[in-house]
Parts: C-alpha cells; sequence; structure tokens
C-alpha cells in the first residue's frame, strides 16, 4: 500500500477479492495506510461484488448447523457462524466507503477503521477455528447480512439505519449469552475474542448513529419516526429481545428509541421472522 492511494477506489478493489484471509489481512493494511480521499467521484460497481471464496456453502438460515457449546465440533460451527459475520462485515464496510459518494471526509474514515477491526475480528476467529481443526468454509452459512446491503444499495440513509444500527446491533445484544457459553464450555480463548469484538462494535454501531443522524439531519427527516419508514419500505427483520441496553446507550441509542424498541418486543410486532 503506498500513500497515494485513493481509498474508495482501493475499498472497492478489495471488497471483489475472493480469498477471505488475503481480504482480511489487505483490508488491515489500507486500515492503517494514509490514503486521500475523492469523495465526489462517483464509482461504477464492478463485476464479482461481493468477492467470496466458493466456500462457505450459503443456505437458509434454518439449514445453518446447531450453534451449541456441548462439543468441540458444536463449538467450531458455533465460531465458524460469528466468522461468517466478521467475513461479511468486512464486505459491509468497505462497500459503505466505495458506493456513497458525496460525504464528508471523516465517513469515509469511519468505515475505514471499521473494515480494519472487522478484518482483526475475523482473523482472530478463523485462527482459533484452526485451533479446533477446522476452517472457514467448513459449515454451511447464511446471507441475511448481505441481503439487506443489497436492498439499500442505492440509499445511504436506508444503509445506515439498517444495517449497523438494525442487523449489527443486534451483535450487542447477543454477545454476552455467546461468550457467556463459551466461558462455561472452557474455552477461554474464544470468550476473549468476543470481549474484543463486542468492545469494537460498541464503536461501530455508534458510527452507524453517527452517520445515521447526519443524513436525517442534512434530508430533513426525523431520526425516530423515519426510522419506522425505512424498516418497512425495506422489510427489516424484527427486533426482539433480550436487548443489551448498557451497550446500546454506549453505542449512542438516544432513550426514546430504546423505549420504542422495548415497546415493540413486548408488544410482540417485532418477532424474528424465517428467512
Amino acid at each position: 500500500m503506498t500513500a497515494e492511494l485513493e481509498l474508495r477506489q482501493a475499498a472497492c478493489a478489495l471488497l471483489v477479492l475472493d480469498d477471505p484471509a488475503g481480504k482480511a489481512a489487505r483490508t488491515r493494511a489500507l486500515a492503517a495506510t494514509s490514503v486521500y480521499v475523492d469523495a465526489g467521484r462517483v464509482l461504477q460497481e464492478p463485476a464479482g461484488v461481493p468477492g467470496r471464496p466458493a466456500r462457505p456453502p450459503l443456505v437458509a438460515p434454518r439449514d445453518v448447523p446447531g450453534r451449541g457449546v456441548a462439543s468441540v465440533e458444536a463449538r467450531a460451527a458455533l465460531l465458524h457462524a460469528l466468522a461468517h459475520i466478521e467475513f461479511n462485515a468486512i464486505n459491509l464496510a468497505l462497500d459503505a466507503v466505495w458506493r456513497f459518494a458525496g460525504m464528508p471526509r471523516d465517513y469515509y474514515l469511519d468505515w475505514l477503521k471499521v473494515a480494519g477491526e472487522e478484518a482483526l475480528h475475523f482473523s482472530l476467529l478463523a485462527e482459533h477455528l484452526r485451533a479446533l481443526g477446522h476452517a472457514y468454509g467448513d459449515f454451511p452459512a447464511h446471507d441475511g447480512l448481505w441481503q439487506m446491503a443489497e436492498r439499500t444499495r442505492f440509499d445511504p440513509l436506508a444503509r445506515m439505519a439498517l444495517v449497523p444500527r438494525t442487523l449489527e446491533a443486534r451483535g450487542l445484544d447477543v454477545s454476552p449469552a455467546i461468550r457467556a457459553k463459551l466461558a462455561g464450555a472452557g474455552d477461554a480463548a474464544a470468550a476473549g475474542i468476543l470481549d474484543i469484538i463486542l468492545r469494537d462494535e460498541i464503536g461501530h454501531v455508534a458510527i452507524g448513529n453517527r452517520w445515521y443522524r447526519y443524513l436525517c439531519e442534512r434530508e430533513g427527516v426525523d431520526p425516530v419516526d423515519h426510522y419506522a419508514v425505512l424498516a418497512r419500505r425495506y422489510d427489516a427483520p424484527g427486533q426482539f429481545g433480550p436487548f443489551n441496553f448498557p451497550a446500546r446507550r454506549a453505542a449512542g441509542f438516544t432513550e426514546a428509541e430504546l423505549r420504542l424498541l422495548e415497546q415493540s418486543a413486548i408488544s410482540g410486532r417485532d418477532r424474528p421472522r424465517s428467512a
């Protein structure tokens, strides 16, 4: 990587790479590199977005293997599911960098930072999978995160609302329980990786909140009311408890947003849907 790189073009080039380890390593290198940003240029989407390997096979969520911790195999399946989420998160962050022109420079630097941290998370999980005798690609996975990226590819406001603030925020809710299961199974290394992921993901969701509110202000819409509009328009998955309210507060959700989240879950309007 050289100091002459233009960030958005570099992110686009990384997005189409199909080697997970290579993509993660090069993304971390880009995040540590001095780059300039051409925010005004509208880039054409290349073929092969996002680049990903032939394995894992992508299946419906109901066909993904169970994710317990009772055996090494079950624990590996759980960690594989987490690694798949983090690999998709690399793609999502890189896509947020290259796709949307006309944003402030800090927007692109924020999402580059996210991409580098997601790449670290993927690398840590892939390495631990190898210690368990498995590799990324050994288990089936599903494609829910990227499907929402596809739906919101022409709308940066919807992307900020429904990927970091909805799908990735769900990770804040479930992470403590997963960590407790891994620690209870004696896998202290995996529990430590979950600690790193939760710490960083609070920051990632906070970045989503920051730019969602920026875009709401730019477009003259109320962030709370407009979220419901976007969730309906793009068929966002329901949000359901238990919620990690301390982590969500740290990520910048307002008390009004958290009250609505809790009310909708209690009322039963937002329940998990089959994909």
